[in-house]
């Protein structure tokens, strides 16, 4: 069967659509998959079963190789001096969730948590977002955010929302590890 030009461009362009409509399908899979995750570490560092063994019973094979496959995908944060894994990053589309480890006990007013994360790196990208709404070039709803979930005084996670820019990925993740060593280290002293 022969097509003209006009149908070929129109079926390559239909296959294209499908294809990006394919990976936005996949991606938002994987970033449910990595909430599903996180929500089970926290439940589990809180002491609780974890949500889906209450519902269903004991996981199938193929849930826990998917959890399995989300858990490797995460990016450790090492602590500078012997390597040890401190916390994990998640990063998804739309936000960074760090979750420490759980025989990490670090209290959210240790320094230089506050001065220097929160103040200077992650209020820095604040203010540049603000600016930028304040131009017009993104919405207010769009701009940098970020939640700190504790237990007790205890950091467990930290959430940084619209990132917007694959760079602060970068920069959140290694100035948390480098805040993050040093609060353990000011903690020991």
């Amino acid at each position: 069967m022969k097509f003209s030009e006009e149908q070929i461009k129109d079926i390559i362009a239909l296959r294209d659509n499908l294809i990006n409509q394919i990976d936005k399908h996949h991606e938002s899979i994987e970033m449910l998959e990595k909430n599903l995750t996180i929500l089970d570490l926290v439940l589990k560092g809180s002491s609780f079963t974890k949500a889906s063994d209450l519902t269903k019973g004991a996981p199938s094979k193929e849930t826990q190789s998917q959890v399995v496959k989300t858990i490797e995908k995460s990016i450790p944060i090492k602590r500078g001096a012997n390597g040890e894994v401190i916390a994990n990053a998640f990063v998804t589309p739309d936000q960074v969730s760090i979750v420490i480890d759980e025989s990490m006990e670090i209290d959210a007013d240790t320094p230089p948590f506050k001065s220097f994360f929160i103040d200077r790196i992650i209020g820095e990208m604040k203010r540049k977002d603000s600016a930028d709404a304040e131009n017009g070039k993104i919405q207010r709803e769009s701009m940098i955010d970020y939640i700190i979930n504790k237990n007790g005084s205890d950091i467990r996670e930290i959430i940084i929302k619209n990132y917007r820019q694959k760079e602060r990925v970068n920069e959140i993740i290694n100035t948390a590890g480098w805040s993050l060593t040093r609060m353990l280290d000011n903690i020991k002293k």
